[in-house]
């Protein structure tokens, strides 16, 4: 069956950005994969959406903004009201979550606001969805999902005001700076400020250094949320098979993220943290007894080194060797080579669904002085959006039945050399994030032969698109009739 390879060239807005990965749609498909109206479907999306999904990623060479972009001061904020939140100081969980609502009930063309449960005390764990397919009503046809979560530790405020920060920009700036629209236009965002509100409100402002319960750190009842994921290296977690298993005993935070991952298919994720100015990717821990210095590399250690190294790069601090008194290398670091961790939500990401989530530690003080706002933005506004951007990368397409058209649910793709399949949506869809290369790629289903097998080059200036048709292998039997007069 031939591949059929479209090309859509580079617009010449786009061709004297500095940074790297701007790019647009490449596919590569079998012939004829869908049938009619299935065709017309996808042709409609993918004419908007090829072309324009991976110019998102233009998003990357943002005109500098100024640290005064949009000040609010602390007496005029106006939760109810205002798109922008005050650069120079911390919300409250109340204003927060009053803010979160307003956004959507404001903007509900591309904003939604939803629970995914409640913390141990019974606040909510709102999430904000940006995207303008919110006002379609529907995700679009192979359009990712991208997460990041924010105040996993109570104490480690930093990340919460940063994601806060990049709603208000991202509302902002649609309909104004044509890279942003197409950012939304493209891409399902999910924003998670505050995983553990219990524990913010007992932080304090200034404190850089708590641990304990006093500090915030850890939930209402006592347990570091970072800790209490099912892992990959507990022997206790090893048999857990379904999702009751995985949620039985866990903290009401852990068990509510558990469900909305699994629910969910994400492709790319991140967890803002503080304490450190370093971007840790997988994995957290190993099957040694090493608490330092052991590299535990995942299958796909390039994706995440990959990852990891282009937000240091955009950060003009990670980098550094002195930053915080103890740099890293480069800027980024395995995360058990720094310390062995169980438990974390980075591994079960990776381990338990299709998302790929780094760590991203943002600052020397874990609840900075609010002073240090508007610098910290100013640090992290470049990275953070391409990292959104990322979630572009890689191939993509549809998996569908050959005989029937019909999209064919939790299939597998399969890339040769790494350890780490990804499974089909129940509309067909799969995303594979892929460093630049040649890979070759087949898809795998139940009652289904498998397909043969793609050779893809991914690059960092195109996107890769191969839909695959399956043969069912027990196909259905055409019966006929022989009518005599």
């Amino acid at each position: 069956m031939g591949i059929r390879r479209s090309r859509s060239p580079l617009p010449t807005e786009w061709l004297n950005s500095s940074y790297q990965w701007s790019s647009v749609g490449r596919t590569s498909s079998t012939k004829a994969v869908v049938s009619k109206t299935y065709i017309m479907i996808v042709n409609v999306i993918w004419t908007s959406l090829l072309v324009c999904s991976t110019l998102a990623l233009a998003v990357l060479s943002l005109p500098t903004t100024s640290i005064t972009e949009q000040v609010n001061n602390k007496d005029d904020f106006n939760p109810e009201m205002d798109d922008d939140v005050p650069t120079d100081r911390y919300l409250t969980h109340e204003e927060m979550i009053t803010w979160l609502h307003s956004i959507a009930r404001r903007h509900p063309k591309k904003a939604k606001a939803f629970s995914i449960g409640k913390s141990e005390e019974g606040r909510d764990l709102l999430v904000l969805e940006l995207s303008h397919s919110v006002g379609r009503g529907e995700r679009d046809l192979l359009m990712p999902m991208v997460k990041l979560v924010g105040n996993i530790h109570g104490n480690e405020v930093v990340g919460r005001q940063l994601l806060l920060r990049t709603i208000s920009h991202l509302i902002q700036k649609d309909s104004v700076d044509p890279r942003v629209t197409r950012l939304l236009n493209t891409t399902d965002i999910f924003f998670l400020p505050s995983m553990n509100p219990d524990g913010f409100v007992k932080a304090r402002e200034g404190d850089c250094w708590s641990g304990g319960p006093e500090g915030g750190r850890l939930n209402a009842n006592n347990i570091d949320l970072n800790r209490n994921f099912p892992d990959q290296f507990k022997s206790e977690d090893k048999l857990l098979r379904s999702q009751s298993e995985m949620l039985q005993g866990r903290a009401a935070e852990t068990q509510a993220v558990i469900k909305w991952i699994k629910n969910n298919p994400f492709v790319l994720s991140a967890s803002l943290h503080g304490g450190a100015v370093v971007a840790s990717y997988p994995y957290d821990g190993s099957d040694t007894d090493q608490l330092q210095g052991y590299y535990s590399a995942s299958p796909d250690d390039k994706v995440f080194r990959k990852l990891s190294q282009d937000y240091a790069d955009r950060h003009p601090l990670m980098k550094k060797a002195d930053t915080c008194g103890v740099g890293f290398q480069d800027g980024i670091t395995n995360g058990a080579r720094w310390y062995d961790l169980k438990g974390g939500m980075q591994d079960f990401n990776y381990v338990h669904s299709n998302a790929f989530e780094i760590t991203l530690e943002l600052s020397c003080c874990k609840y900075a002085p609010a002073s240090d706002l508007p610098a910290e933005w100013e640090y992290n506004r470049k990275p953070l959006l391409n990292y959104i951007a990322s979630t572009h990368r890689g191939v993509r397409g549809l998996i569908i039945d050959k005989n029937t058209k019909r999209p064919i649910r939790d299939a597998y793709i399969h890339v040769y050399g790494i350890d780490k399949n990804i499974t089909s949506t129940e509309r067909g869809e799969y995303w594979r994030l892929l460093s630049p290369g040649r890979y070759t790629i087949q898809s795998f289903a139940e009652g289904y032969l498998p397909s043969a097998s793609r050779s893809i080059a991914i690059t960092d200036i195109y996107t890769e698109q191969v839909n695959f048709e399956l043969e069912s292998k027990f196909p259905q039997k055409t019966v006929s009739r022989l009518v005599c007069n």
